[in-house]
Order: structure tokens, then sequence, then C-alpha cells
């Protein structure tokens, strides 16, 4: 019998124990470790600041796109931030940068780049899992209050320019333009943000600050997450152009080059290169289909979206599983038949978008031309991009240089 009294005991204090550590792990908070903070100079009690969120047990969809500047990323952004299921956030690592960078002498050396990696990879995990109180550390000045003004591109995110975060006098239930969401929302409220996204089945995020789908193995193969990347590509000859018309003195070498004909002894080639480099790395690596990327990995070519967005929106929607909102479906017709002249915004939407991807073709000098694809003729092949032999053949529309190519999602 005293035996038997023992047994009982040491089975409700197994119990006790074992609900007491499911209790701890389920409503600790999520992710608290700050690499990168100590190395920039701020404090790591930042790190444990911040509300207490249960784990997200509900498998939200969380969606990753991962592109490059001026490769279309904006737009196909837009086509989950129309959706009113997704919490879409528009280049959050942006802060992360601003805030390493600075403190670094070069930025691009790889102990840098293990740093920047490190941050981005812990705030992505809190930003899926709704903590935005995470994404503090990382804005300057802080935050007062959990509110603040300086979150990068808000207008950018339907979400945070609509009721209930955004409390605009007379703004009701319409979604604010991004120029009226910033004069009229008055200050963020990144406690009421996070209760917005813990209501929506879907969290969204787009970034260029990610050089390779190499760099979030950690994140796709994470059990807490339910993470799908969307890797956008372009052309990097339309890339180029794109990059050389809009940011103008950093690519003023180019543009030199255009106008008299002659290249610039100086010309920065790794503003092409490093490009070329990364997206060839990252396809090699998609292509290969590796088992940690299995249903989690598709390639998209902005110019198979430009040509049919409404037909790859639904190949990629149904990839993710998640049916296509009519709020997406009303604002690709209302946004890819447009006149561009519209949109005066370097990050603007509107365009006709089949006459925009080919653009670049009459942006730019045959030799130009010559010397991108010689220097990008790997990735060019990769991603079925058609070499242009001559002035006459890159001048005349209708000859494509995009081979017919079905990437079809690893799944």
């Amino acid at each position: 019998m005293q035996c038997s009294w023992k047994a009982v005991l040491l089975l409700a204090l197994a119990s006790i124990a074992i609900q007491y550590t499911a209790i701890r792990t389920f409503t600790a908070k999520s992710f608290h470790t700050c690499p990168g903070l100590a190395e920039a100079g701020l404090a790591e009690r930042l790190c444990e600041e911040g509300p207490t969120f249960a784990y997200n047990l509900s498998r939200k969809t969380h969606i990753l796109i991962l592109a490059t500047t001026r490769s279309g990323s904006s737009f196909v952004g837009q086509l989950f931030n129309q959706h009113l299921d997704v919490f879409y956030l528009f280049e959050p690592l942006y802060h992360v940068q601003n805030t390493l960078i600075p403190r670094f002498t070069q930025g691009k050396s790889p102990a840098d780049r293990r740093v920047m990696l490190g941050a981005s990879r812990d705030l992505l995990r809190s930003l899926y899992d709704c903590d935005l109180y995470f994404l503090e550390n990382y804005i300057k000045p802080p935050p007062v209050n959990h509110t603040t003004d300086r979150i990068f591109r808000r207008g950018a995110s339907r979400v945070l320019c609509s009721r209930p975060v955004c409390d605009a006098p007379g703004s009701g239930d319409l979604v604010l333009e991004e120029g009226d969401c910033v004069r009229r929302c008055g200050l963020l409220n990144l406690t009421v943000a996070a209760e917005a996204c813990r209501e929506r089945s879907h969290v969204a995020i787009k970034t260029v600050r990610v050089p390779e789908v190499n760099d979030l193995r950690a994140l796709v193969e994470d059990p807490r997450l339910n993470l799908k990347v969307i890797q956008l590509v372009r052309d990097p000859r339309g890339i180029l152009a794109s990059r050389s018309e809009t940011f103008r003195d950093t690519y003023r070498l180019w543009r030199l080059w255009y106008g008299t004909g002659r290249k610039p002894y100086n010309l920065d080639v790794t503003q092409l290169t490093t490009v070329c480099e990364d997206f060839s790395n990252s396809v090699s690596t998609g292509l290969m289909r590796p088992p940690w990327l299995k249903g989690k990995y598709m390639l998209v070519r902005y110019e198979d979206l430009a040509r049919n967005p409404m037909k790859k929106t639904e190949e990629i929607y149904g990839f993710l599983g998640i049916p296509l909102d009519s709020h997406v479906a009303r604002w690709i017709q209302n946004n890819t038949r447009g006149d561009p002249t519209l949109g005066k915004h370097k990050y603007g939407t509107v365009r006709n978008s089949a006459a925009t991807a080919e653009k670049w073709r009459f942006r730019l000098s045959y030799d130009i031309v010559a010397f991108a694809q010689n220097a990008c003729q790997r990735v060019l092949a990769q991603l079925g991009y058609k070499m242009a032999r001559s002035e006459e053949e890159l001048k005349n529309p209708s000859i494509s240089l995009v081979e017919e190519r079905d990437f079809r999602p690893f799944s």
C-alpha cells in the first residue's frame, strides 16, 4: 500500500512538472535574442522588453517575397497587400540595415553580412509571430509607449492605413493612399497593429535585403513557422535600366556611358554583377529542389507576371493554398492596364505591366546590353532570357527575348 502511495505521488509531481514546462514553452516570448544589437552598441535589455505572446498554433501562412531592388517587388507585394485576410509589411528589414550598417566601416564584409542576416532572421521570426515590439530595437529614435512615426513606407501597408490601426478623422472604412496615410493617420500604435496582425490568417513580408534563398534556410526549417518563399526574378538588363533611371546619382556612370557611348574607366560593375551572382546562386539552389525547400519555394519571373498578371497570380495563390480575394483581382484589373505616368512615385504600381517589362530594351545602348549579357550569361541562361545579338534585334519588340519556361512550384 505504501509503495502504491509513493507511485501516485511521483506521477502527480511528474504531471505538474510537465504542465509547468508546457505553460512556460507556449507563453514565453517566442524570440528574445538580438544578434547584431550588441555589435551595434544597443542595450541588450531592449530584447527583453515587450509583451508576452503565445506561440501561433493556428498555422498561419507566412509568406516572404524574396527579391532585389527594381525587380517588380512592390507590384508583387500589392498582390498580398490587397487581400483582406493578409497582414502585409513593406521592407521592415530596412530598419535593421539602417541601424546596423552605418556603424560598420564597410557593411559588405562577410562578418557584417552575418550580423545583418542574423538580425534580419530574428526580426522576421518575430514579425511572423505578430510581435511588432521586437521591431522597436531597430527604429530610430526609439518609439515612446510603443508609438512611432518612423515606420518605413507605412503607407504601403493597407492594414496600417485603415481602421482600427489608423484612426484618421473621417476616414471611415476607406483605405487611405500612401501619401494620405502618412499625413492623416498620425503615430503608429504598434500594440494596435499587432492585434490587427493576429486577427488575420496570413502574414506577408517583402524584402530586397536578403541576397539568397540559402540565407533563409533556418527560417524555412523552423517548425514554429509555416514559411513559403516567393522568389521574384527579373531580367538583369531590365533591372539595370530601371535602377539607372530611378537612382540617377548612384548609377550616373552607367547613364554617362549611355549618353557618350564610352564606358567610364571607373564604372562600378558590381552594381550589375552582384545582382547576377545572387540570382544565380539562389536560383541554382531552388532549381536543385533540396528537401528543405519542398512545398516552400516558388520561382516567379517578373516578365511572366507582367504578361499575364491574373493567371500568374492565381498560380501563386494556388501554391500558397490561399483563396484568391476578389479585392486582389480587382486591383490587378485596375493597375496593370493603366497609364504609368499616373504613378509618379518611384515605387508606384500603376502601369501597363506588359509594356513596362520591355521598356529596358529602349533605355540601354547595345554596347551596355552586350556588356551585361557577357557578365551575366550564366543567370540569363538559367532563367530563360535570350541574348540580343544585334542593335536591330534589341530594338525590335516583335522578337521576344524571354523563352517560354514553366517554373513550377516545388511541391
